[in-house]
């Protein structure tokens, strides 16, 4: 499991960066940039204030794309396409993108909480992402996945399903987000 503190190390990539930014646009809560930037980074807040340096030009590159995401997804959110790997085999790999979300959801988990609750019909709008993450312990975070060709297929292809879950994930939360914010 990546958490945010460590989302930019080696094991870093575009995809989780990405995901990250969707998570963090998508979400139930306004974030200050320090507050999700900083932990994506693995910068200090003072790395805002020095211009010239490596940390300093990831910082605007980071908030472009969260504008980026932003934009598209309040334009034309049938446009929005999370940046996936592929894997040797030509296949899309959602796993690095569905982490940096889920790393940005640990930041607030609190207020994802409805949402994790199976119990909660609106549940199923996270399972495009989760079912593609691990927890600590490196185990899938859903539990293991019930074994078969079904399965299998199911998995190959529901990535598919992940713009349209950020999207409705994004409706979903609006009311809730705009309400905190006043």
């Amino acid at each position: 499991m990546v958490g945010a503190e460590q989302l930019m190390s080696s094991h870093s990539s575009l995809p989780m960066l990405d995901g990250y930014v969707a998570a963090i646009v998508a979400g139930p809560v306004s974030m200050s940039p320090l507050d999700w930037i900083c932990p994506l980074l693995a910068i200090d807040a003072d790395a805002f204030n020095h211009g010239g340096t490596p940390e300093f030009a990831a910082i605007p590159a980071v908030a472009l794309r969260h504008n980026d995401i932003s934009n598209t997804l309040s334009t034309a959110p049938d446009r929005f396409a999370p940046m996936h790997r592929r894997k040797p085999s030509r296949d899309v790999d959602p796993r690095p993108w569905c982490q940096g979300f889920y790393a940005a959801m640990r930041l607030k988990l609190s207020a994802w909480a409805p949402l994790l609750d199976a119990g909660n019909v609106n549940h199923g709008l996270l399972l495009p992402i989760l079912l593609h993450c691990r927890d600590d312990q490196g185990r899938p975070l859903l539990g293991p996945p019930r074994s078969g060709r079904e399965t299998k297929n199911f998995l190959r292809n529901a990535h598919a399903d992940i713009p349209a879950a950020v999207e409705a994930l994004r409706q979903y939360w609006m009311p809730i987000r705009y309400a905190r914010a006043r």
